[in-house]
């Protein structure tokens, strides 16, 4: 119990400090790439795609395990993400910018399947849906923190200022977690790299997950920012909009997920996207495309389903890092492609298409949705034995 307790306290301060880091950068960037380096389109989804090729790397991270724990790999992974953050705040061009949001992107990306894989072996299968919850209300309290930083400070000390700042303070705090990460409590003490044909409708999930994650994450608040102006306090309110509705969403959809199960939240989850990517094709009201990226972001929450699915299909817990972090790969892969061909899109075809596109990804998820199947035995851990 004292193990299990110390490792919940790490995993709770380890996400409060990297979606801290995260939400500042993201509150930002649109604003300063825009209005400090006059960033375009075409070239917000070259620095987005570029942006997600660590997560493209992902299956590395399966390999990574191998010698390190992933309690250390979490640290790892909040400096990297604030020295990411403090970066961007010395950026005068595209490249440095680019570079930059790469180290950010690193830390993002090693993080959230070693977090997800420490969560899965440390809880059986009933509670795993109500921990991922807790720990999604930690990330969406520290954005509160984080967007009221933005906020406060963005036009009094500049974009800069603040990235400078709170990268330093996250880098800080990852480097003092670091002596803490060599405990491994509670885990199984192996790792296996292994995929499996049975869990194709995960990796399936996984790639269409990722086209539609990343159509809105790239193009909604541009859109918002160069088509209808949006200020940068703006788009901060929607952020802490967002992180204040998450911080009651995140463990209700956890609760909802090991009451309904995966299925039928994520056809829950689908269904409303497609409403919310026809709106942003369609729409000009500004209140009810606000109203559209507060929807996305609750029904972004509905994706620990498919974590929880896995955990539930999975032979054996030495596994569940490699599978993790090869679904963040096959996330990612669509993550390349998505946003330069969205850029390009919509320089070609205007505003509408992305989103267009969007919403027919959404629809081909909703329906291999139907195939989601789990053994009506799922109740503890994975097992550590071998099949």
């Amino acid at each position: 119990m004292e193990n299990r307790r110390w490792m919940l306290g790490y995993l709770a301060t380890a996400n409060f400090m990297l979606f801290f880091g995260f939400r500042i950068w993201q509150a930002m960037f649109n604003n300063f790439a825009v209005e400090e380096i006059g960033v375009g389109p075409a070239s917000v989804g070259w620095i987005q795609a570029v942006r997600e090729l660590p997560g493209l790397m992902g299956f590395l991270l399966g390999f990574l395990a191998l010698v390190l724990s992933e309690v250390r790999i979490m640290a790892l992974s909040v400096v990297l993400l604030g020295a990411g953050t403090f970066l961007a705040g010395q950026a005068y061009s595209i490249p440095y910018l680019l570079a930059s949001a790469v180290i950010m992107s690193i830390g993002f990306h090693w993080f959230y399947p070693s977090s997800n894989s420490v969560v899965l072996m440390l809880v059986d299968k009933r509670e795993a849906p109500r921990l991922l919850g807790q720990l999604g209300t930690v990330g969406a309290i520290a954005a509160v923190v984080a967007t009221v930083v933005v906020y406060l400070f963005a036009d009094r000390l500049g974009y800069r200022a603040v990235f400078t700042a709170a990268g330093g303070l996250v880098a800080v705090a990852g480097v003092l977690l670091l002596p803490f990460g060599r405990v491994n409590k509670g885990l199984p003490r192996r790792r296996r790299v292994i995929l499996r044909r049975r869990y194709w409708l995960f990796y399936a999930l996984s790639f269409l997950m990722g086209s539609r994650r990343h159509i809105f994450t790239t193009f909604a608040i541009f859109l918002l920012v160069r088509e209808h102006g949006i200020s940068v306090q703006t788009t901060a309110t929607l952020f802490l909009i967002n992180s204040l509705v998450n911080t009651y969403a995140m463990q209700a959809i956890g609760r909802l997920v090991g009451r309904l199960g995966e299925r039928v939240m994520l056809t829950i989850s689908f269904s409303s996207l497609i409403v919310v990517f026809l709106g942003y094709a369609y729409v000009n009201s500004l209140s009810a495309l606000f109203a559209l990226f507060v929807i996305d972001n609750i029904l972004f929450g509905f994706g620990l389903s498919l974590t929880t699915y896995f955990q539930k299909i999975a032979v054996t817990q030495e596994e569940i890092t490699s599978n993790l972090s090869v679904e963040q790969t096959i996330s990612h892969i669509a993550a390349i492609i998505v946003p330069i061909a969205g850029g390009a899109i919509w320089e070609l075809y205007g505003s509408q298409a992305p989103f267009l596109a969007g919403a027919g990804l959404v629809a081909v998820s909703l329906v291999l949705t139907q195939f989601i199947r789990v053994p009506p035995t799922a109740i503890g851990p994975a097992t550590t034995t071998t099949a």
